[in-house]
C-alpha cells in the first residue's frame, strides 16, 4: 500500500507540475508528460520501480481513447474514409517495411531481423498523434483525417504482424525462447482460443466476435444501460461504462485480435445512441489519467545509460527514422492529393515510431526474432522519436502553417463577382447572414478558405470564392475599395482581430461586422477598431435563459423583463471594463480589470433584481414588451449604442 502511494504521488506530482509548464511554454500536454517522465525516472530507478509493467498497464488509455474516437465517427463517415484507409494506410506500412527492410540488410542484418525491424518501425503513435491533434482541433481536417486513417490501419496491421512474426525465428536464438518468452508482452497468449486453431476456425471466431460486438452496441446497449440509470446512482454509470470498454476489449484479446481496434468499432456502433454524450463524459477522465500515466512512462523508460554509450549510432536510427518516414508520407500524401498546410501535418504528424513498437519488439524477443542487446538500442530508438514528435508539431505550428496562411498553395479563385457586402467565411455563423442578406435582395462576395466547405456548398448551387480573406490581394479582387460592408464570421481570433485592424486602417469607409468568439475576444476587437461586435453563441444563450424562465413559471413579460435588463447591465459593463482590458495578461491577473469587474457587479446586483416602480406600473397595464426606454427610467441612466444588442 505504501509503495502504491508513494507510485500515484509521484506520477500525478509530475504531470500536474510540467503539464501546466510545458502548455504555457507552447509546447503541448504531450511533451509535458514525456518531460515529467525523464525527470522522476532517476527516483523509479532508484525505487527499482518496473517502468515496463506500468507501461503496459497504462496503454489501456489508448484502447479508452480509440473508443472515444469511435463514438465521434458514424459508420457511413468511417466507410467514406475506406480509400484513404485501406489505400493510404495499407501503402504507408508496406513501402515503410520495406525501404527499413532495404536499409537494415545494408549495414549488415540478416534478412529476417532486417524485415521484423521493418514492421516495427512502420508503425505510429497512435496515443502521441491522435491526442496532439484533438488539443490543436486539427482532428477534422484533411491532414488530421489521413493521420486518422493510416493510425487506424496500423492497428489493424498489428494483428497479421504478430502472427507473422514468429515465423522469423532464428536458431541461434532457439535456446533462449522460453526465458524471453516469460520476460516478453504476450500477457493475453494464456487467454487466446486462436492459438491452437486452424485458420477458418480462426476466422470464424474473428467473424464471431465482430459480429457480437455490433449485435451488442446495436440491440444491448439500450435496455441495459436503461436499467442502470434506474438506479439512479451516477458512479454505477460510470462503472458500468467502464465495464463495457474492459469487456469488448477483453473479448478481443480472446479472439486475438486489437483490443483498441474491438473497442473502436463498438464506438462507430454506439456512434448515434442516445447515450453517446454520457459515455464520453464517464470515460474521458479515466484516458486522460491513463495517456498521461502512458506518456510519463514513455519518458521515464529510456536509458539514458544506453543512449550516452551509444550516443551518435542511437540519434543517428533515430533521425535516419523520422526523415524516412516523412519522406515516404510526403510522397504518399501527394499521391493522395492531401495538399497544402495538411500536406505537412501529414508527414511530420506520422514520422515517428509508436507505442505498438514496444509490444511488436518485446514480442520478437520472446520469439527469438531480434536479439535482446539490438531490441534495447531499438526501443530507445522509438522512445527518442516518441519524444521528438511534439518538436515536429512545434515546427509545423511555428514555420509551416502560418506561411500557408499567407501564400496559400491551393490557388485562390478567381473573383469575377463584386457586391454591397463581402463575407469573410461560411460556416455556421457567416452562413446564416449570408441567407439573411440573400432574401433581402442584398447581394454579397463569400470568401472561405475551407476547400471540403466550398465542395459541399457549392453542391446546394451556394456561390462561394476559395480564398484567405486575410490576403489584401483577395480582399481587392472581392471589391474591398466599393463594398458597402465586411461581415468577418472567422473562427479564428488572431486572424479575426488582425483583419479588423487592417480594414480599419486602410479602408475606413467600410462598416464592419465582426465574430466575436468570447467577452474578452469582444475587448480585442474594439481595441482593433470594430464597433460592431456579435458574440458567438450570446443571443441563443439569452434566448435559453429566457425559455428556462418561462419554463419554471415565470410570466413571459417578467421573463423578457429581466432579459433586457440583462443584456443592458451587460452592455453597460463591456463599455466600463474595455477600457481596462489588457490583452497581453490573463483577465484573471489584470487587477484593474478584476477590481472594476467586482465594483460593477456589486453595483448593479439590486438593479438586475427588477423590482423597479417603472416596470411595476407596466405590469398593471398589462403584457407590453418592454423598451429600453423603460430600462433606462428603471436605472437612472441613459443607454450607449455603440455595442450592438447581440454583444
Amino acid at each position: 500500500m505504501d509503495s502504491f502511494l508513494l507510485l500515484a504521488f509521484l506520477f500525478l506530482i509530475a504531470g500536474v507540475v510540467a503539464v501546466p509548464i510545458a502548455s504555457r511554454l507552447g509546447l503541448g500536454s504531450v511533451l509535458g508528460y514525456l518531460l515529467a517522465g525523464i525527470a522522476i525516472s532517476p527516483i523509479l530507478g532508484w525505487l527499482h520501480v518496473d517502468v515496463v509493467s506500468i507501461q503496459h498497464f497504462a496503454e489501456f488509455g489508448v484502447v479508452m481513447m480509440l473508443f472515444l474516437v469511435g463514438l465521434e465517427l458514424e459508420p457511413q463517415v468511417l466507410w467514406k474514409m475506406r480509400n484513404k484507409l485501406l489505400g493510404l494506410g495499407g501503402l504507408q506500412v508496406v513501402v515503410t517495411a520495406i525501404l527499413v527492410t532495404a536499409i537494415a540488410m545494408a549495414v549488415g542484418y540478416t534478412w529476417t531481423v532486417a524485415l521484423a525491424i521493418g514492421l516495427v518501425f512502420s508503425l505510429s503513435s497512435t496515443a502521441i498523434v491522435l491526442q496532439t491533434l484533438n488539443e490543436k482541433g486539427l482532428m477534422r481536417s484533411d491532414g488530421g483525417q489521413s493521420s486518422f486513417s493510416v493510425l487506424l490501419f496500423q492497428d489493424i496491421a498489428v494483428i497479421p504482424m504478430l502472427a507473422f512474426v514468429p515465423l522469423l525465428a532464428l536458431p541461434e536464438l532457439q535456446e533462449l525462447a522460453a526465458a524471453a518468452h516469460g520476460a516478453g508482452d504476450d500477457g493475453h497468449a494464456s487467454l487466446s482460443l486462436v492459438d491452437q486453431v486452424t485458420g477458418w476456425q480462426r476466422a470464424l471466431l474473428t467473424a464471431g466476435a465482430i459480429a457480437f460486438v455490433y449485435v451488442a452496441g446495436s440491440y444491448l446497449t439500450r435496455p441495459i444501460f436503461r436499467f442502470i440509470a434506474m438506479a439512479k446512482l451516477r458512479e454505477l454509470f460510470t462503472a458500468a461504462a467502464l465495464l463495457m470498454v474492459i469487456a469488448i476489449a477483453l473479448l478481443m484479446v480472446v479472439v486475438g485480435l486489437s483490443p483498441a481496434l474491438g473497442t473502436f468499432l463498438a464506438g462507430v456502433v454506439l456512434a448515434n445512441s442516445e447515450y453517446r454524450h454520457e459515455l464520453e463524459s464517464d470515460i474521458d477522465p479515466f484516458k486522460g489519467l491513463l495517456l498521461g500515466l502512458f506518456f510519463i512512462t514513455v519518458g521515464a523508460a529510456i536509458r539514458f545509460d544506453l543512449l550516452l554509450s551509444n550516443f551518435t549510432n542511437i540519434l543517428a536510427m533515430t533521425i535516419g527514422l523520422i526523415g524516412l518516414k516523412a519522406a515516404v508520407l510526403y510522397a504518399l500524401a501527394r499521391i493522395f492529393k492531401i495538399s497544402g498546410a495538411d500536406r505537412w501535418l501529414f508527414t511530420l504528424g506520422l514520422a515517428q515510431a509508436g507505442e505498438f513498437g514496444f509490444v511488436l519488439l518485446s514480442f520478437t524477443v520472446a520469439s527469438s526474432v531480434i536479439p535482446a542487446a539490438l531490441a534495447e538500442q531499438l526501443l530507445l530508438v522509438v522512445a527518442l522519436s516518441m519524444l521528438l514528435t511534439p518538436l515536429l508539431f512545434i515546427i509545423y505550428d511555428k514555420l509551416i502553417a502560418p506561411r500557408f496562411v499567407e501564400s496559400q498553395e491551393q490557388a485562390a479563385d478567381d473573383i469575377d463577382e463584386t457586391g454591397n457586402v463581402i463575407i469573410a467565411g461560411h460556416g455556421r455563423f457567416g452562413g446564416i447572414v449570408n441567407r439573411i442578406l440573400l432574401s433581402a435582395g442584398i447581394k454579397t462576395v463569400v470568401l472561405d478558405y475551407q476547400s471540403e466547405q466550398l465542395e459541399r456548398l457549392r453542391a446546394y448551387g451556394i456561390k462561394v470564392f476559395f480564398g484567405d480573406a486575410m490576403r489584401p490581394d483577395l480582399l481587392h479582387a472581392a471589391g474591398i475599395e466599393e463594398a458597402k460592408m465586411l461581415v468577418i464570421a472567422i473562427d479564428n481570433r488572431e486572424h479575426a482581430t488582425e483583419l479588423v485592424r487592417y480594414v480599419t486602417e486602410n479602408h475606413p469607409h467600410v462598416y464592419i461586422v465582426v465574430r466575436a468568439l468570447d467577452r474578452h475576444h469582444v475587448y480585442e476587437l474594439w481595441s482593433a477598431g470594430a464597433r460592431d461586435i456579435i458574440r458567438d453563441t450570446f443571443d441563443s444563450s439569452v434566448r435559453a435563459g429566457r425559455s428556462a424562465l418561462e419554463a419554471l413559471g415565470v410570466h413571459p413579460y417578467d421573463a423578457e423583463r429581466r432579459v433586457r435588463g440583462f443584456l443592458l447591465n451587460d452592455r453597460e459593463q463591456m463599455f466600463e471594463l474595455a477600457s481596462s482590458y489588457d490583452p497581453s495578461m490573463p483577465a484573471h491577473e489584470n487587477e484593474e480589470y478584476v477590481r472594476r469587474t467586482r465594483e460593477f457587479l456589486d453595483r448593479y446586483a439590486e438593479v438586475m433584481k427588477g423590482n423597479s416602480e417603472a416596470f411595476a406600473s407596466r405590469l398593471d397595464r398589462g403584457w407590453v414588451p418592454p423598451t429600453l426606454d423603460d430600462l433606462e427610467a428603471e436605472t437612472g441612466k441613459g443607454t450607449q449604442t455603440e455595442f450592438t444588442d447581440s454583444t
